[in-house]
């Protein structure tokens, strides 16, 4: 799947192209390493998490929340930095 969002991480609702499961997606600065982000469809959450970024910026760690029908699911993907 590749989707494209453009906005700012202002926590404000922004379209998003390519992804059948949402048509909206906001982003919100928590501090200087931590966005928490949230994906809409026609008004509702259907997804949200959050992206941290290590203090030593070799790792990123996305938590994410969602629906699968009308069971809840959670994933939690790390990605290290390549040099």
């Amino acid at each position: 799947m590749h989707s494209e969002w453009r906005g700012n991480f202002d926590g404000h609702d922004y379209p998003v192209s390519g992804d059948p499961n949402s048509d909206m997606r906001s982003y919100t600065k928590v501090n200087d390493h931590t966005l928490k982000f949230a994906g809409k469809k026609n008004g509702q959450v259907v997804s949200s998490g959050t992206i941290v970024i290590a203090p030593d910026g070799k790792t990123r760690t996305v938590t994410s929340w969602g629906m699968n029908g009308r069971k809840k699911t959670k994933s939690v993907a790390v990605y290290d930095k390549v040099k």
